[in-house]
C-alpha cells in the first residue's frame, strides 16, 4: 500500500460517517420540501397522493439517516424507495406512451444516485459518529 492509500485510509471511517450524514440530509431535503412546502418549489406545489408518501418516508427515514439509527435497514428501504422513484416517477412519465430510459432525458439521476448511496450505506452501515455506533457501546 503506498503512502497516499496509507494516509486515506485512516480517514475511512470518518468519511463514512460524512457520507451517511451528507446523503441524510439531502433525502431529508425533499421530505420537507414536500411535506413543509419549503423551500416552495413549483413541482411540489400540488403534488399527488404518491408524492406525499414518498415525502413522508423521505422526511422521516432521512432524519433517521442524518442522524445513523437504524441506519442499514433505513438505508436500505431509501435504497428501494429510490429505485422505485426512478421507474415509476422518471422512467414512466405521466402522459408519455413509451419509457424513457436515458436518465439525461427524464431528470432521473439523482434517484439513480441516492439508489446506490443508500444501497452502499445498508451494506457499510453508517460509521463511527452514528446513534448505531454509540448503542453498540
Amino acid at each position: 500500500m503506498d503512502t497516499f492509500e496509507k494516509l486515506l485510509a485512516k480517514w475511512q471511517p470518518t468519511a463514512l460517517s460524512l457520507f451517511r450524514f451528507i446523503t441524510g440530509l439531502l433525502v431529508l431535503q425533499y421530505g420537507v420540501a414536500k411535506i413543509f412546502k419549503i423551500p416552495v418549489l413549483p413541482f411540489f406545489a400540488n403534488p399527488p397522493p404518491l408524492i406525499m408518501t414518498a415525502g413522508a418516508i423521505e422526511l422521516v427515514l432521512g432524519a433517521l439517516l442524518l442522524i445513523g439509527l437504524f441506519t442499514q435497514i433505513v438505508a436500505f428501504i431509501l435504497a428501494g424507495q429510490m429505485a422505485f422513484a426512478y421507474f415509476i416517477g422518471h422512467m414512466f412519465k405521466a402522459g408519455i406512451d413509451a419509457p424513457v430510459w436515458h436518465p439525461l432525458f427524464n431528470a432521473g439521476t439523482p434517484a439513480i444516485l441516492f439508489c446506490f448511496a443508500c444501497l452502499y450505506l445498508s451494506t457499510a452501515g453508517g460509521g463511527p459518529y452514528s446513534i448505531d455506533a454509540m448503542r453498540k457501546k
